[in-house]
């Protein structure tokens, strides 16, 4: 047991980006209670998924963690990312991150993500990558929440993972799921709005 006001070292990891204008590229993250990074490989398959649909898209990560989903995009030409995290070491990290790229077309926010998806955006979204820690119950009302306040184009791409299958996730009914897939632990599926 720590002693009261001391602070374990956390330990440095990294990611690679896999592909676009800044492949192979590798970046640190501090690892944090609850952070679990999208595997190279399950970031891969998604991106292969969207094929098409990333290039000029405006993308919404709000449970950014390490920020691998947004740096992807924004290597695979999307127009515009924002990603939020509580963490103030996560949000400059990656703010440090898109200013080493000289990226201004990412946006990096310390918010909670539902008190965030709470209000209406100045813009819809093209694309949403759910992540959040697992076993907290934020997935469902992030859901709801994207779909009743106006964050969603209407043909808009929701990435989502979890510790469960798509089939027990209570989602907005005009969402359409396109493909899932499961890696060790993590279930992970990408679903369509529909108009």
């Amino acid at each position: 047991m720590s002693k009261l006001g001391s602070k374990a070292k956390a330990a440095p990891s990294q990611l690679r980006i896999i592909a676009g204008e800044w492949r192979s590229r590798r970046f640190t993250f501090t690892e944090q209670p609850g952070l679990r990074p999208t595997p190279d490989r399950v970031r891969e398959t998604l991106f292969n998924w969207l094929s098409g649909q990333v290039e000029g898209a405006r993308c919404l990560d709000p449970f950014a963690g390490s920020g691998a989903l947004t740096l992807e995009a924004l290597s695979r030409g999307a127009a515009y990312a924002l990603a939020c995290d509580t963490s103030r070491e996560v949000v400059t990290t990656l703010r440090g991150h898109l200013q080493s790229l000289d990226c201004a077309r990412g946006e990096v926010r310390q918010q909670d993500a539902l008190g965030l998806l709470a209000l209406a955006p100045e813009q819809a979204f093209d694309l949403v990558f759910l992540d959040p820690p697992f076993h907290q119950s934020l997935l469902e009302p992030a859901c709801a929440a994207l779909e009743a306040n106006g964050w969603l184009k209407p043909r808009a791409w929701i990435y989502v993972e979890s510790e469960s299958s798509a089939s027990q996730l209570a989602r907005p009914a005009n969402w359409t799921l396109h493909r899932e897939k499961r890696a060790g632990q993590v279930w992970y599926s990408l679903w369509q709005r529909q108009a």
